[in-house]
C-alpha cells in the first residue's frame, strides 16, 4: 500500500487514476480503477479516501493498495514522484498528525512505542499512552499549577503596591500534592524501561551447578548443552522470554572457577564482565555440594555489597537430604529449586517479577506508567523546580524568584506533551520511526 498526505493528494492521484474523480467524492470511501501511465496500465488499485480533518494527519490522505509486487509498487512511486509526490521523511506522517494536534507529543511517542511492542504489558501501556492516558495526566498537573503561576504573575505587575493574590499555604499544600504525582511518575521509570527494553538477567555459579538446565527450563526447549562435566559451557548462550508481559533476557555463563584452560578462564571472565553489567542476577548452587557460608561467599565475592539487584537459587532440591534443604531455608533472597523437574520454577519466575516490577504496576492496566527517557528527565527537571519553590516559600523568598521556579517546573512539564518544543527536539523524536509512519 502506498499512502499520501497534503492539500495535492487528491489531485496528484486523480492525474495517474483511472475511475472515480476522487474530488467528487465523500471522505471515508472506497473507489476500484487502474493506475495508468500514460497509456500503460500498472496495476489494478482500490484507493481509499480520507479527507483532512477526518484523517491519522488531518490532511486529505490517499491510500493506493496495489498488487505486492516489488516491481508494481516501485513503478507506481516513480509515476508518483515524477508527477510532483515525494518519499516521506521516517515518522513524517505522525509528525504532520502532532503538528495539526491531532494528538501530543508524548500520544505520537507513543505510536513507535506501540509498533515496537512485543509483549502483552508493553502493548498496553504504549496504547494507553497513545490514548492520552498520560497526556491527561500531565495536563491535569499543569493545570493547577499554571493557575498559581498566573497569581504570582498578576503580584509582579502589582510589585508596588505590595499585595499578595497567591495564597502561599494553599500553594505549598498544591506544590506537595504535585510533587507526590511527580515523584511517582518518576519511580514508574524504573517499571518502564523494564518494560519497554527487557531484564537482562544473568544466570551465574559454580560449574555443575545447572546453569544451563535451568535456562532451559526457563525457555521450555533445549537451548543449551547439558552435561555432567564441569566446565562445559564456555561461552555466553542468551534467550529470550516473556514472564506475565515482562520480558527476561536470560544469560547462562561459564562456570565460576580457577582454572588452568586457558579457552575455559576466557569464559570465566567473560562472566564475570556480563555479571557487571546484568539488571538482575540469579546466583545459581547446588544444594548438595554447598553451605550457606559457602554460598554466602562466593555472591560477596562476585556481586559485592550486592549493588546488582540478585537472588540466589538453589538447585537439585530433589536429590538433597532433608538437613541439607533445612539449612538453606531460612537463606534470605533464596529459591529453592528443582530445574531437571521444573519444580520451584512458578516460585522462582514469581521472585523475579517481583524484584523488577518495583511500585506502583497496577494489574488493571489503569496506573500510568513512564517508558519514555526524555520523559523521565522532564520529570526530574520538573521535580527539581518544584523543591526549588518549595523552599523558597519556606524562607519567605520574593515573588519574582517564585515566578521563575514555577516557570522553570511548567516549562519541563510541557517539554513532554510538546506544548514547549523545538524543531531540533522534534526532529531527533520523528527520525526514530519508521519509513511511513
Amino acid at each position: 500500500m502506498l499512502r499520501l498526505s497534503g492539500p495535492e493528494a487528491i489531485s496528484l492521484t486523480d492525474a495517474v487514476f483511472a475511475g472515480k474523480r476522487l474530488r467528487d467524492q465523500a471522505s471515508h470511501t472506497l473507489h476500484f480503477g487502474t493506475i495508468r501511465d500514460q497509456d500503460r496500465i500498472l496495476d489494478e488499485v482500490v484507493v481509499s479516501l480520507f479527507r483532512g480533518p477526518h484523517s491519522y494527519t488531518r490532511e486529505d490522505v490517499v491510500e493506493i493498495s496495489c498488487h505486492g509486487s516489488d516491481y508494481i509498487v516501485q513503478q507506481i512511486l516513480a509515476l508518483l514522484t515524477r508527477r510532483g509526490a515525494r518519499l516521506a521523511e521516517a515518522g513524517e506522517f505522525t509528525k504532520r498528525a502532532f503538528l495539526h494536534g491531532a494528538f501530543d507529543l508524548a500520544q505520537a511517542e507513543a505510536v513507535a512505542d506501540l509498533i515496537a511492542a512485543d509483549s502483552a504489558l508493553s502493548h498496553q501501556v504504549a496504547l494507553q499512552q497513545m490514548r492520552g492516558g498520560f497526556s491527561q495526566e500531565l495536563r491535569e498537573l499543569r493545570g493547577q499549577l499554571v493557575k498559581f503561576a498566573a497569581l504570582l504573575e498578576l503580584e509582579l505587575d502589582f510589585g508596588e503596591e505590595d499585595v499578595e493574590f497567591a495564597d502561599r499555604t494553599g500553594l505549598v499544600t498544591l506544590l506537595q500534592e504535585v510533587q507526590t504525582l511527580v515523584r511517582r511518575l518518576l519511580r514508574s521509570f524504573e517499571l518502564g524501561n523494564v518494560i519497554k527494553n527487557g531484564v537482562t538477567t544473568v544466570i551465574a555459579g559454580k560449574p555443575n551447578a545447572g546453569k544451563s538446565t535451568l535456562l532451559n527450563a526457563l525457555l521450555n526447549e533445549e537451548r543449551a548443552i547439558v552435561s555432567a562435566i564441569a566446565g562445559t559451557t564456555r561461552d555466553l548462550i542468551e534467550d529470550e522470554v516473556s514472564i506475565e508481559g515482562i520480558r527476561f533476557r536470560f544469560v547462562d555463563t561459564a562456570g565460576l572457577r580457577d582454572t588452568t584452560d586457558v579457552v575455559e578462564s576466557i569464559g570465566v571472565e567473560r562472566t564475570k564482565k556480563r555479571v557487571a553489567q546484568a539488571a538482575l542476577l540469579l546466583y545459581l548452587f547446588d544444594i548438595t555440594s554447598t553451605t550457606p557460608a559457602e554460598v554466602q561467599a562466593e555472591i560477596e565475592a562476585l556481586n559485592p555489597g550486592r549493588l546488582i539487584p540478585m537472588l540466589a537459587v538453589g538447585n537439585k532440591r530433589d536429590v538433597a537430604s532433608d538437613e541439607e534443604i533445612t539449612a538453606f531455608q531460612d537463606l534470605p533472597d533464596t529459591v529453592l529449586i528443582a530445574a531437571s523437574r521444573g519444580d520451584g520454577l512458578d516460585e522462582l519466575q514469581q521472585e523475579l517479577l517481583r524484584r523488577v516490577r518495583g511500585e506502583g504496576l497496577d494489574r488493571t492496566g489503569s496506573a500510568t506508567i513512564v517508558t519514555n527517557l526524555r520523559h523521565a528527565r522532564s520529570l526530574e527537571k520538573t521535580s527539581q523546580a518544584l523543591d526549588s519553590v518549595l523552599t523558597g516559600l519556606g524562607q519567605g523568598t520574593g515573588t519574582e524568584l517564585l515566578a521563575a521556579d514555577l516557570r522553570h517546573a511548567l516549562a519541563a512539564l510541557g517539554e513532554i506533551t510538546g506544548e514547549i518544543s523545538s524543531d531540533d527536539l522534534l526532529t531527533s523524536i520523528f527520525t526514530q520511526f519508521c519509513i511511513g509512519k
